[in-house]
């Protein structure tokens, strides 16, 4: 198959293009470069040194005999991404090609404009290259658990059946997502079943959970194939941040009470999750959905997990809640249809001792303790901080 990854230079992008080349696909990838532009706006960098893109796909060549076509450009343009859909003629595609944290979103005014004009309009740009260019292409949108919010109700995958006054019908799940990023991911999902509706498209929305881990079986091969780990307050996640603090011998910061509900999953499932997307298309007009994670904890629970994988003494600690969130909550989620197809998910606790723990020993001299502390508050977003 033919498989073209937007945002293929990314934390997760770079690891997906190598494991559908290593499993037999003709990939290629598309990046801005922009999330690079993200650290020295941030003033923060990955924990794990990374390479350029040339010299990734260059390595990867030389490793596994395999090529990787690179399309430089912005999604926001829009004869861009057509020339490039045009030029690579794929079957399927996976978009990750999204500014993707919350607090950069929450940031302020400039910072919110900023995400949802990026993702909504390229994430339509590509809708509409899809629509005129060839109908049969499978989309496979890299989505958000986060979309769904905290509802009282049990979340579904993606739909809901109904029954109202006497009626029945089968309905979108009601979204009531936490920031401006996941805003921005909910119009990518109305904006796509509307395009299978109306001309038949193929998507597979996939509602990722919160992603850990560095490593798969293809960027253990060489350094020059290293993903990124991000451990910063914005674009960090907060496994990654319980874990390098752990590490450092710092307490674990827990925001609030710690009583929120996150789903997770590991990397090395994130990427089979995409494959088995991808080798099992949606059906021509469908708007499917995939809850693409396979557990959940509260925060408090992921410290716990951290602070018992670890060898040696861990300290948890609660600071304020920077973000506006119900902390006290039900969180109960369905997710079979990935397991249906195939997927045989890894643990958290196993990943954090096979893998997390040494990367981040190994690197540990690069941490910059300042960018661990959380500087974006949701409540003060209104205040502009940029010109």
């Amino acid at each position: 198959m033919r498989i073209l990854v937007l945002g293929g230079d990314g934390y997760l992008g770079w690891p997906t293009a190598m494991y559908l080349s290593a499993h037999g696909h003709e990939v290629g990838v598309l990046d801005s470069a922009v999330r690079r532009q993200y650290d020295h706006e941030l003033g923060s960098e990955s924990l794990v040194p990374i390479e350029s893109l040339r010299t990734r796909v260059q390595a990867w060549q030389e490793v596994s005999g395999e090529q990787i076509a690179v399309f430089h450009g912005d999604l926001t343009d829009a004869d861009f991404a057509y020339d490039a859909i045009r030029a690579f003629a794929p079957e399927s595609i996976v978009h990750f090609a999204e500014q993707r944290a919350a607090p950069y979103s929450m940031i302020d005014r400039k910072h919110a404009v900023y995400t949802q004009t990026n993702n909504i309009v390229g994430t339509l740009n590509v809708m509409y290259a899809i629509g005129e260019l060839d109908r049969d292409i499978h989309l496979v949108k890299l989505g958000t658990m986060g979309e769904y919010g905290t509802p009282n109700i049990d979340i579904e995958e993606g739909w809901l059946e109904v029954t109202h006054n006497g009626r029945s019908d089968r309905v979108l799940y009601p979204k009531r997502p936490g920031s401006f990023y996941h805003l921005s991911k909910v119009h990518d999902s109305h904006n796509l079943e509307f395009g299978c509706r109306i001309w038949g498209l193929r998507v597979t929305d996939l509602n990722q959970g919160i992603v850990y881990g560095q490593q798969t079986e293809q960027t253990a091969l060489d350094p020059r194939l290293a993903t990124r780990l991000d451990y910063d307050a914005v674009f960090g996640t907060v496994l990654n941040r319980f874990a390098i603090q752990a590490v450092l011998g710092l307490p674990l910061s827990v925001y609030g009470a710690g009583t929120q509900t996150r789903a997770v999953l590991d990397i090395r499932d994130t990427v089979e999750c995409i494959r088995l997307a991808c080798e099992n298309p949606a059906e021509q007009g469908e708007f499917r959905v995939f809850n693409q994670a396979t557990e959940s904890f509260s925060l408090l629970e992921m410290a716990k997990v951290v602070a018992n994988s670890f060898d040696g003494p861990v300290e948890i600690q609660h600071i304020d809640n920077p973000r506006v969130e119900i902390e006290d909550h039900h969180y109960r989620f369905t997710h079979t249809a990935l397991e249906s197809l195939g997927l045989e998910p890894h643990l958290l606790s196993e990943t954090l001792f096979r893998s997390m723990f040494p990367i981040i020993a190994q690197h540990r001299d690069r941490v910059d303790l300042d960018l661990l502390e959380p500087t974006v508050r949701w409540r003060e977003s209104l205040r502009s901080r940029t010109s």
